[in-house]
C-alpha cells in the first residue's frame, strides 16, 4: 500500500501523464481511507481546472485584440 508521499507525488504525475492500471488503483486505495489526501488530489485537480481556465481566457482574449475587437 501507498504512504501518503507515494499518494502526492502518484497525484502530481496524473497532472502530467496518463497513469498506468496499477498507480490508478493504488492512488484510488489510499484515497480511501486518507483524508489529508483526498484533498490534496481535489485540490490539485481544481488548480488544473482553475489555471486552465485561466490559459484559455487569456489566449482568447489576445485574439480578439489581435482581431481589432478590443
Amino acid at each position: 500500500m501507498l504512504n501518503c508521499r507515494q499518494a502526492t507525488e502518484i497525484c502530481s504525475a496524473e497532472m502530467e501523464r496518463p497513469l498506468r492500471l496499477r498507480e490508478q488503483l493504488s492512488l484510488r486505495t489510499h484515497l480511501m481511507m486518507c483524508r489529508g489526501c483526498t484533498h490534496y488530489h481535489r485540490q490539485m485537480k481544481t488548480l488544473r481546472q482553475v489555471m486552465r481556465a485561466y490559459a484559455e481566457g487569456r489566449a482568447n482574449a489576445g485574439e480578439s485584440v489581435r482581431d481589432g475587437d478590443g
